[in-house]
């Protein structure tokens, strides 16, 4: 997809005007993108959302125009990334994970904010329940309780032999915790130990995966957070140079080198936030739309990546496999 930091149908001399006069100027609405990641992840999931926002009846450039900014990793760009955005006064902000919400939510009450990824959106305050979010949040929880554990699960399944677990966190986000504690939970009653380090940037990753190395996990699992998915290759990479086997929760992450995953479809999650979109462009409120849930969970498996370790699949694994890369 074209990457713009402005849209075009805009002009270099309207933006020039203040925020105000361009709301006033606008003949489409408009559409504030909001990323916490890699610009390169947030381009794949914008195409997914504006194939969605075209099959609704909605295309770019024609009735309706979109303006993008993604932090590349780096959440502490988030707040200037979002006053920005609030600046341009969109009809509507589609923040791609909890973590490009709450810098959003700080700034506006009054735009309608839309999230892929709303995240323990009830603990944080950023919404009042699920089924009546109130204010001017919603959108898709893609966190199904029950999936931390599952994942170790199949830890214990590709590496039956399993005695230290290694985590990779990242509990800035608050994502994270939830799953560490679960992880937690689930392996009491286990002979496993677990060795977790944090992760927070993405220059911070090849260390701790080299820590767990060094304390010789027999298998990893790497939590979802905003910035672990913005860092699914350098992490495949490592942890294959680092003889690392590796569980994740999004299947991006196997696409492009991991070993196994087991989790929601973020694919899914992006088509959906584009019918809420949409909803509000027809002039529904933000908070009369309940949060939605995913329905169901996918689990891949990167043959290639498993030969690389020398490490053979299971056959039930294989068997119970929504995708097979080779």
């Amino acid at each position: 997809m074209r990457r713009r930091e402005f849209v075009m149908a805009l002009g270099a001399a309207t933006l020039a005007l203040p925020s105000a006069a361009r709301a006033q100027q606008r003949t489409r609405p408009l559409i504030g993108w909001l990323s916490p990641h890699t610009q390169a992840y947030s381009d794949s999931k914008a195409a997914v959302f504006l194939q969605a926002l075209r099959e609704l009846g909605y295309v770019e450039g024609k009735n309706f125009d979109i303006v993008y900014r993604a932090s590349g990793g780096n959440q502490d760009r988030l707040p200037a990334l979002a006053e920005e955005l609030v600046q341009l006064k969109p009809d509507v902000i589609l923040a791609c994970a909890i973590a490009a919400v709450i810098p959003a939510k700080k700034l506006t009450s009054t735009i309608p904010i839309v999230s892929a990824a709303l995240a323990d959106a009830v603990e944080l305050g950023v919404i009042a329940s699920e089924a009546r979010p109130g204010g001017n949040v919603t959108g898709i929880e893609p966190y199904v309780a029950g999936l931390p554990a599952k994942q170790l699960e199949v830890a214990r399944e590709i590496v039956p032999e399993v005695r230290t677990l290694g985590l990779l966190t990242n509990l800035v986000d608050p994502k994270a915790p939830p799953q560490l504690k679960e992880i937690e939970a689930a392996s009491q009653g286990i002979e496993i130990k677990l060795v977790a380090k944090d992760a927070n940037h993405p220059d911070e990753i090849e260390g701790a995966l080299q820590f767990l190395a060094e304390q010789k996990a027999d298998v990893v699992i790497v939590l979802q957070t905003s910035t672990l998915i913005s860092q699914t290759r350098p992490i495949a990479e490592f942890a294959l140079a680092k003889r690392l086997r590796t569980v994740y929760g999004y299947r991006e992450h196997v696409v492009d080198g991991g070993l196994i995953s087991y989790g929601i479809d973020l694919r899914w999650c992006y088509q959906r936030a584009a019918a809420f979109v949409v909803k509000i462009l027809h002039g529904s409120a933000p908070g009369d739309l309940p949060v939605e849930f995913p329905t169901s969970v996918l689990l891949s498996i990167n043959l290639r990546t498993a030969k690389l370790l020398g490490l053979t699949v299971p056959s039930g694994l294989l068997a119970r496999a929504d995708e097979v890369i080779e």
